[in-house]
């Protein structure tokens, strides 16, 4: 159910001034073309609108979207200290590991990957939001069942937040689909957008709201 495609975003997704002598706080986005905006307008897909919702909080943060059409848990893990050195981040939402399960990769290693991003997030003074995927039955039930149960357990094993499913609400409907029938389309990002604002929001401390005048 997710992003076999070789799209890569080019580097950064970020909407907020970054002046040095003023450094709002940052969130990290390590994912693939769930979050990558694949097949979408510019500006469309749930990372752009958890920016607005930000804003729209009052919240002075900051995204680097760092996410790559077809990546796989092994390449996060590899560019992972890159970024965490580049961007110095305060929360990292991690999301990976379907295209592994659509590859039929071991998921032992999946889930070893996906431990060290959390604990090299974790030991840079990162707070980690966990994305959780699913994939369909058809690729063998006990399959897609463990790998299912490897995100609650890598967040309880390192107390990270957790969203159990990124695609939760949208992924039975096939309208909220572009055409490929796997990639989400522009009309199921808000949905996606609000399974990720239901964890990472307790994450963001309230900022005041600036007075007029």
């Amino acid at each position: 159910m997710a992003l076999l495609c070789g799209f890569q975003w080019s580097g950064t997704l970020a909407w907020a001034d970054t002046p040095t002598s003023n450094r709002k706080p940052v969130i990290l986005v390590v994912g693939d073309s769930l979050s990558a905006e694949y097949g979408l307008q510019r500006g469309s897909g749930w990372v752009a609108l958890i920016e607005q919702r930000l804003r729209s909080e009052n919240a002075a943060y900051q995204i680097r979207n760092t996410s790559i059409s077809g990546d796989t848990s092994s390449g996060g893990v590899s560019r992972l200290p890159a970024a965490l050195s580049e961007h110095q981040p305060d929360i990292v939402i991690i999301e990976l590991g379907a295209n592994d399960a659509l590859r039929g990769l071991s998921l032992g290693a999946t889930e070893d990957n996906l431990s060290k991003m959390i604990s090299l997030s974790q030991e840079a003074q990162a707070r980690v939001l966990l994305l959780g995927m699913q994939i369909p039955p058809n690729y063998g039930r006990q399959y897609a069942e463990q790998f299912q149960a490897l995100f609650p357990r890598l967040a309880s094993r390192h107390n990270t937040q957790l969203a159990p499913f990124l695609m939760e609400g949208m992924a039975a409907d096939r309208n909220l689909f572009q055409a490929d029938g796997i990639h989400p389309n522009e009309q199921a990002q808000p949905i996606l957008a609000d399974n990720v604002w239901e964890q990472l929001g307790p994450m963001i401390a309230p900022q005041p709201a600036r007075q007029g005048g």
